[in-house]
């Protein structure tokens, strides 16, 4: 049977609602730290952010991977990838400007089955 137009395919979906529980996950982590949510599932012409979230004055773009373990997780945030988040976090901060003076950085928060999330600070720099 050919998928009809409109339609997403099973695995696009089940795709897309592994990625919301895994954010919905990497969020309460991050709130348990701490952190305020400013921004979820942000998009742009230039790319997406998961989660912008912040602590003090301490703004974080936060990159969340789910993969059946944490170090393939953590592979999956490639060069061309960052780049996109760097670009993505640039837009959101021109329409943001509030927080243009916040130290800022890229976090990632790595979610493996049967693990509890992890959360790396300062997981790349542009």
């Amino acid at each position: 049977m050919t998928r009809q137009a409109g339609f997403p395919d099973n695995r696009r979906v089940a795709a897309e609602s592994r990625g919301r529980s895994a954010e919905t996950k990497a969020m309460l982590l991050l709130l348990a730290k701490g952190y305020l949510p400013l921004a979820r599932r942000w998009r742009s012409p230039v790319g997406e952010l998961d989660l912008v979230v912040r602590r003090g004055r301490t703004l974080a773009f936060v990159e969340v991977k789910a993969r059946p373990d944490f170090n393939t997780a953590a592979y999956a945030i490639a060069p061309l990838q960052q780049r996109r988040l760097v670009a993505a976090s640039q837009a959101w901060l021109a329409l943001n400007p509030a927080f243009a003076r916040y130290s800022m950085r890229f976090d990632a928060v790595l979610v493996a089955p049967r693990r509890l999330p992890r959360h790396l600070p300062d997981a790349f720099r542009p």
